[in-house]
């Protein structure tokens, strides 16, 4: 798919991929002896929300590390079209966004230009977007801070007609609301990004450990929305990251979860650790947080049981937010209920 050169000097510019990606180990395509039901490439998925799709490219990466955009790109519209059961990637977005909505793509960009969501993965959300008929200037690339977006290599943008990017910090006062909102225990601000400006919101993680959580994907991603956040990591963050993706501003804007696995971190995290990296190669899309959040989970536990780490319960980090959010009726996490879809 063709990317003008201003899109794609907004997107690129200042990206590359750090060396430590490249020397990790490739996994292939096969999956661990995962305990729930995988179909491969299968034609009749229906589009329910616990279905999680894989798609996975041993050739993401060329012979010097640099990303195979042609490669993200189809993999991230197979994905799409597997998930909703769209005979072309038009119709899977058009399924998904309507052309007079605006939509925020929430990055984790914590870690830096390596551990952060790829700008080729990004730019193919965009793409998919645009298949939907949404305009550039409805489109909205954000973080909390605007120093995280240009860490990770994208260029800072608000007052334009074009694709926007910028973080909370960037809109006036601060960036969240003035009165808090409440979501069980959790009373936050929330960022204006997701309480105004977006009328739908795309979750961007990546695929990584976190010290005290045990994971940091899907839910996660949005303790980077509230004032807060620090407040809510007692008791590995249960239940507040459950809790917190309760509220109307998360739960009923939230259309599409895509987590840019092409590196993966299986400890270490959140922060960026290139010694427990590893090329997962993929792209994890869902539209159940939970189900992708328990996905990612068996993923990590199974790389760590390979490197002989201790499980993340082992080590007193086990995710059971994730149990909680599905008690809470937000997703799936029963493993032989989650239909995954390798292709």
């Amino acid at each position: 798919m063709k990317i003008n050169k201003e899109r794609r000097l907004f997107l690129k510019k200042a990206l590359s991929l750090g060396s430590g990606a490249c020397t990790a180990a490739f996994m292939g395509k096969h999956l661990l002896n995962y305990p729930f039901p995988v179909a491969w490439g299968a034609d009749d998925v229906a589009p329910i929300p616990s279905a999680v799709i894989m798609a996975r490219d041993d050739h993401l990466f060329d012979a010097t590390g640099k990303i195979r955009e042609k490669t993200v790109s189809s993999l991230l519209h197979k994905a799409v079209m597997q998930l909703t059961s769209a005979p072309s990637p038009e119709k899977a977005w058009q399924s998904l966004f309507r052309p007079d909505e605006i939509v925020g793509l929430k990055l984790n960009c914590l870690s830096g230009k390596t551990m952060s969501p790829h700008v080729e993965v990004v730019d193919s959300i965009i793409n998919g977007l645009k298949l939907a008929g949404l305009k550039d200037k409805n489109i909205i690339v954000f973080e909390r801070f605007n120093r995280e977006l240009e860490a990770a290599g994208f260029r800072v943008r608000r007052m334009t007609e074009g694709i926007q990017c910028f973080g909370t910090d960037e809109l006036p006062g601060g960036g969240y609301e003035a009165e808090p909102a409440f979501a069980g225990s959790v009373g936050t601000c929330f960022s204006k990004i997701v309480s105004r400006l977006c009328t739908a919101i795309v979750n961007v993680p990546v695929l990584k450990d976190h010290d005290l959580a045990g994971i940091s994907v899907a839910m996660k991603n949005f303790f980077g929305v509230i004032h807060n956040p620090n407040k809510y990591h007692g008791n590995n963050c249960n239940p507040f990251i459950a809790e917190l993706n309760t509220h109307p501003y998360l739960a009923k804007k939230v259309r599409l979860n895509i987590c840019d696995a092409l590196l993966a971190q299986y400890h270490g995290g959140p922060g960026y650790k290139p010694q427990w990296t590893w090329n997962f190669n993929g792209i994890i899309v869902s539209k159940d947080p939970v189900a992708m959040d328990r996905i990612c989970h068996t993923i990590i536990e199974e790389k760590r049981k390979e490197i002989k780490l201790p499980s993340l319960k082992q080590a007193n980090r086990e995710p059971k937010y994730i149990t909680t959010a599905a008690t809470l009726g937000l997703g799936v996490d029963d493993l032989s209920e989650i239909n995954v879809v390798q292709i």
